[in-house]
């Protein structure tokens, strides 16, 4: 196992649940300085792995509650923790999903979701960037979604926050490659997360079956920090993604196919719920 994170500081958006709650978990385990932030968690589960690892970690475990749609308050989250010594990971994960016919979208769900998938990670970077142009160094692992890399039917929202994300990591990975700053965007497929619980305003909507290809948090993180190690620019997650993404390059009759199946199934079951009218 790799010693590499031992020691090192990283921040973590949107993990008091999740993939962020997989990754805090995994680097404390390595090592590292975990700086966790979530916003508004209710699940009292995740609330008592937060407070075990503050406690089983002291001094280098640290939490607290942070909306990275808030400008100001990621500048000055990032700005506490920089004062103290240098940043070396930074994690912008924090995410909400959304699932609905494009005809039901209207535009406070389009602000609600690009407030937190594209500005939440915009506001991390835009800040954390200065602080590892001054210090010479740093990482930046951006958490996109396989529905940043393939077109997933009735997530139309959804998709074009996460493509992007992408495209701003990619561009971005070439920018600072010179001054010694890495970038990584993670595409995961299904993580059995609250993704599969929540809607768009942090409530219960309505519970899911997370999919049967699903895998855990803690795999997750565990795929995510092997790719952070090897310094790969995109990082699907999951035999779904990483065919998706290889289907992009080398089949995309068979991923057009994919896609037309996940439309008419998602069609139907709106269809089922009321939400379309055939």
């Amino acid at each position: 196992m790799s010693n590499m994170f031992e020691g090192n500081v990283c921040i973590i958006t949107g993990s008091s649940s999740g993939i962020g709650l997989g990754l805090a978990k995994e680097l404390l385990r390595r090592g590292a300085v975990v700086y966790m932030s979530g916003w508004r968690e209710t699940n009292q589960e995740n609330l008592q792995i937060t407070a075990e690892l503050i406690a089983k970690y002291p001094q280098k475990a640290f939490s607290q509650e942070l909306n990275v749609g808030d400008e100001k308050a990621v500048s000055e989250y990032i700005a506490g923790i920089d004062a103290k010594g240098p940043i070396d990971y930074m994690f912008s994960n924090a995410g909400v999903a959304m699932q609905m016919p494009f005809t039901s979208v209207d535009l406070t769900t389009w602000e609600k979701i690009l407030s937190v998938d594209l500005y939440g990670v915009v506001y991390c970077v835009q800040t954390v960037v200065s602080v590892m142009l001054k210090q010479g160094h740093g990482h930046i692992i951006n958490t996109a979604s396989v529905a940043g890399i393939v077109p997933l039917p009735y997530q139309t929202v959804y998709c074009a926050a996460k493509y992007a994300i992408v495209g701003f990591s990619e561009s971005l990975r070439y920018e600072l490659e010179p001054y010694n700053i890495k970038v990584t965007v993670v595409c995961p497929g299904a993580v059995t997360t609250q993704i599969f619980q929540r809607d768009i305003d942090y409530k219960v909507h309505e519970e899911l079956p997370a999919p049967k290809e699903a895998i855990t948090i803690d795999q997750a993180a565990l795929e995510i920090l092997e790719g952070v190690e090897e310094g790969r620019g995109i990082l699907p997650i999951t035999d779904f993604a990483r065919a998706m993404y290889e289907n992009i390059r080398t089949d995309p009759a068979q991923n057009d196919a994919v896609m037309r199946m996940m439309a008419e199934q998602r069609r139907q079951q709106f269809i089922a719920q009321g939400l379309l009218d055939h």
